[in-house]
């Protein structure tokens, strides 16, 4: 690891859809492949002490890390909207039945070791969508400062949740503002005993942090972009400093 730059990967935050168009007598199909790491990219590109990387979900079944080496390469790792088994099914293991390293093991044994781990909000994070995301009961859930529900987790507020801060005398939130843009949804999760809260959404943990023997860990309760995190948020002043302040208190460096 760099002393002078913080490593972060971000993993996921990627998809390809497909829409089938129907016009009278024909047919046809198209597919589009998207990102949604764009905004937080873009916000991070004014802190110079940065190094931001982006895997996204497709190429993480072959390519994230099988030791604990390589992943050592990173300070910060966050999971954003990429479901549990994108780590644990290999395509040797998926379509060969040959053994592989459990990834998600390998996470917790590098933020024991002083790592530091993000998990954002998403359809495909925490429970999830039908609870495909599936992190309950995984060494996921047992460094994070949250515990998660084995049900569909997600809270949908189309009418808009404000965020409310909790603990302004974190490091976390050094310069941010109190007042915070509303929020369109997010996952419903339990403060661990041990964690500390920063910011509530409804009286649910938008933002909680814990250490994690020599490492530490931080829930994010909702998207990184849209539709969770709206435009007004996205545009929000303090976005940036806020996730700048989110990746140096995960790296140990704040």
């Amino acid at each position: 690891m760099k002393a002078n730059k913080t490593r972060v990967l971000l993993v996921g935050e990627s998809w390809l859809s497909t829409s089938t168009h129907f016009k009278g007598f024909n047919h046809f199909s198209s597919a589009f492949y998207e990102t949604g790491e764009v905004h937080l990219r873009k916000s991070l590109e004014a802190f110079e002490n940065i190094e931001f990387n982006h895997m996204p979900s497709h190429l993480v079944p072959m390519h994230f890390p099988l030791d604990e080496k390589d992943i050592s390469n990173y300070d910060v790792i966050i999971l954003s909207d990429i479901g549990s088994d994108s780590f644990l099914l290999h395509p040797d293991v998926f379509l060969k039945g040959e053994t592989r390293p459990n990834r998600l093991k390998l996470i917790e044994k590098w933020v024991s070791n002083g790592g530091g781990l993000i998990m954002c909000g998403g359809y495909l994070s925490y429970s999830g969508f039908s609870s495909a995301a599936k992190y309950f009961k995984t060494p996921i859930e047992e460094i994070l400062p949250v515990n998660i529900f084995t049900y569909d987790d997600r809270i949908e507020t189309p009418e808009g949740a404000k965020p409310i801060i909790t603990n302004s005398q974190h490091p976390i939130l050094n310069g941010i503002p109190n007042n915070w843009p509303i929020l369109l949804g997010y996952q419903e999760l339990i403060l661990k005993k041990s964690a500390s809260l920063l910011v509530k959404i409804n009286n649910n943990p938008l933002l909680a942090v814990h250490d994690y023997y020599k490492g530490r860990s931080i829930a994010w309760a909702t998207d990184i972009g849209p539709h969770w995190c709206p435009s007004a948020f996205l545009n929000w002043e303090a976005y940036g400093k806020l996730w700048y302040n989110i990746i140096q208190w995960a790296a140990n460096k704040i």
